[in-house]
């Protein structure tokens, strides 16, 4: 006698799997039901393949979704595109299962228009194909806005010719809880977003070298329980028009990530956001960013997350920030290279469970004694190589001065990889003896101008004799896989 699980049962446990898609996958093959269920969580951000796909392969899949989203236009818009040249094949002639722009909760035109930029492969007569492009996304948008009940994310970025009077009309976004945009949309869009959303908890705005509109303002300055902000400013871009609009949001505001290749933004205004518990600055060019100079002895009394992962202010900024700051901290990045930072880090901050800094050479000792006192510590990044430390005495110095809690290494190499499978050994012999008897991840950061450890076959067959007895996991990212999580 067969027993099927209720749907709702099922539901529960695939969404335990939305981060397993070989799983996911594996379940459509099942049954109808279980079909159904899968495709509605992997088409719930249909966008995010490209994180999990090789970029070799990914102008093939970005044609099947293409390919699937055309088969799931109404006729009408099939026969517009149709009338005007736009020929994609469609993966049958039969109709779709599912419709499944419908499942969707993520919208990215900005990933909508780089799959549709797949078919600039094909030879077409009539018209231009960026006018063939702008047809397409325009038609797919507007299926998109028509399908979906709920739209939870929205990512909208000026450099995309829409019509978004067409595109977005009758659209439901009153759900709509992450909004990304660029700050020189059409206004008519802000205008028609601020009159029905205000639920937004994150929200992400591109600055252009242009002027803000009031509509932008209104919209920020209508959200009712903000918690996430990310501001970016390239080229000119400035956010300092939009600061009175912030400051409604004083109280709510838990993350700010700010990005700018200009050091002379201002920043002093992030002292208003006494709730701050993640700090993010993202600037580069080589210049330290002077504003910064007044946060310096601000006191942020939630702030766990300190991420500094490209230009640095002076390290004397930082210091006094981090004698104020520093106790509570549980994650910090560094990404430049600064021995007088790397000292203070164990004085100022030892309640760290997560760090990355840039050591030289000659910094071991500073290594020692950040593992001596951050008792806390289970994650650190470290990169090796010329001019940085050697992955051998890393391995060593973990083995012997990381504390219990300790069960994450990521070693990123600058250089040809040293590592020989008799140093490996002993190091997951050291880390096997250990009291604590947690197992360790070993997650190696590829750069593919070197080769890494998991070149040498005697290395893997060492990790994977360990990582069978549960001493060790293993696996490698690749490095622009890893720079998003700090991007």
């Amino acid at each position: 006698m067969s027993c099927q699980l209720p749907a709702d049962c099922l539901n529960e446990i695939f969404e335990y799997l939305e981060e397993d898609k070989p799983a996911l996958y594996s379940c459509l093959l099942v049954n109808r039901l279980w079909c159904k269920i899968s495709i509605r969580i992997l088409w719930r951000n249909i966008w995010n393949f490209r994180c999990s796909i090789a970029y070799q392969h990914r102008p093939k899949v970005s044609l099947k979704i293409l390919s699937t989203l055309i088969a799931c236009l109404p006729d009408e818009s099939k026969k517009f595109l149709n009338n005007n040249g736009v020929l994609i094949p469609t993966p049958t002639s039969e109709p779709p299962l599912f419709n499944y722009p419908a499942f969707c909760k993520f919208l990215s035109i900005y990933d909508i228009f780089q799959i549709v930029e797949v078919i600039g492969e094909k030879p077409y007569d009539i018209l231009n194909i960026k006018t063939i492009n702008y047809l397409v996304v325009n038609e797919v948008i507007k299926m998109f806005m028509n399908q979906i009940s709920a739209l939870k994310k929205l990512i909208y970025i000026s450099t995309i010719s829409i019509n978004s009077n067409i595109c977005f009309s009758g659209a439901n976004l009153v759900d709509l809880s992450e909004l990304c945009c660029s700050s020189d949309i059409n206004p008519e869009f802000y205008y028609q977003l601020s009159q029905t959303c205000h639920n937004l908890h994150s929200l992400a705005i591109d600055f252009e070298p242009k002027p803000i509109s009031n509509e932008l303002k209104e919209l920020i300055s209508s959200q009712r329980n903000l918690k996430e902000l990310s501001l970016s400013a390239y080229d000119g871009g400035d956010w300092t028009d939009i600061l009175s609009s912030l400051m409604k949001h004083s109280n709510t505001l838990i993350k700010l990530y700010l990005n700018s290749d200009n050091d002379n933004l201002p920043l002093s205004f992030i002292a208003s956001f006494s709730n701050l518990q993640e700090i993010e600055f993202s600037f580069f060019g080589g210049y330290h960013f002077e504003d910064f100079e007044k946060l310096q002895y601000v006191i942020f009394p939630k702030l766990q997350i300190l991420d500094i992962s490209y230009d640095c202010p002076k390290p004397e900024y930082v210091i006094n920030f981090l004698k104020n700051n520093g106790k509570n901290l549980q994650e910090c990045y560094f990404g430049e290279d600064s021995s007088v930072l790397n000292s203070i880090i164990a004085e100022f901050c030892p309640n760290l469970k997560k760090l990355f800094v840039i050591f030289d050479d000659d910094e071991l000792d500073i290594l020692i004694t950040i593992f001596n006192n951050c008792q806390y510590l289970e994650s650190i990044k470290i990169w090796c190589g010329i001019n940085f430390l050697i992955e051998k005495e890393v391995l060593e110095i973990v083995a012997k001065h990381s504390s219990e809690n300790f069960c994450e290494l990521k070693l990123y190499n600058l250089s040809e990889s040293e590592l020989l499978p008799e140093d490996l050994k002993t190091f997951f012999v050291s880390w096997k003896n250990r009291p604590s008897k947690k197992s360790l991840s070993l997650i190696i950061i590829k750069d593919y101008n070197y080769n890494s450890l998991e070149i040498n076959e005697e290395n893997m067959k060492i990790i994977n004799h360990y990582k069978n007895f549960g001493i060790i996991k293993f696996k490698t990212v690749d490095f622009e896989e890893e720079e998003l999580k700090y991007v």
